[in-house]
């Protein structure tokens, strides 16, 4: 059977990797979040694009940090119609802004391709609640998903006071200072927004 070069295979579903917030949400600095599969938008964008057409109408635009992606092509069609791919150098490079041919526009987080699916499910959670007023690194720290951070509340925990100095014992059973520790730890991510 011939192939088609112009046929594109059959897109994965975005459900798992999109959440948004309940629609007219005025609360925060995103209406959700996206954990692409790679950090090729070129190739994401066209999954993003068919997930968000019933909220905002048909694509025609990203808005993106140039920083944060690998684009090989500044516009490409997708289902018939031209999608633009603009990269703008002062925006977040964890934020992208779609914008549809109603022009309604989502911001959305990005959640970095190679953060875990565990540290992604918290971060696309966050970026969709509601009341959620975070901004984007502040939410993708608190979830564990930035780069090289993955720690990052034990380790503002530590900096804040909460670790012994070396060489110093604690006169605590183990299992005891593990929960005291998460409790700890608990109190300073919760009291940190």
């Amino acid at each position: 059977m011939p192939v088609n070069p112009n046929e594109r295979p059959p897109l994965e579903p975005a459900i798992d990797r999109l959440r948004l917030k309940p629609p007219f949400s005025a609360n925060g600095f995103v209406d959700g979040g996206w954990w692409p599969r790679s950090g090729d938008l070129t190739a994401e964008a066209p999954t993003l694009v068919e997930a968000l057409a019933d909220r905002i109408g048909p694509v025609w635009r990203v808005a993106f940090a140039p920083a944060g992606w690998a684009v090989t092509a500044g516009t490409t069609v997708f289902r018939g119609r031209l999608l633009r791919l603009e990269g703008i150098s002062t925006q977040d490079r964890y934020v992208v802004h779609v914008t549809g041919g109603t022009m309604r526009r989502v911001t959305l987080l990005v959640v970095p391709p190679e953060a875990d699916a565990a540290a992604a499910g918290l971060a696309l959670a966050a970026a969709a609640g509601q009341d959620n007023e975070a901004s984007p690194e502040t939410i993708l720290d608190d979830s564990g998903a930035l780069p090289g951070r993955r720690d990052s509340a034990v380790s503002r925990w530590e900096s804040e006071g909460g670790a012994t100095r070396t060489g110093e014992t604690v006169d605590q059973d183990p299992a005891e200072q593990s929960g005291f520790l998460l409790h700890q730890l608990k109190t300073v991510t919760s009291g940190a927004r």
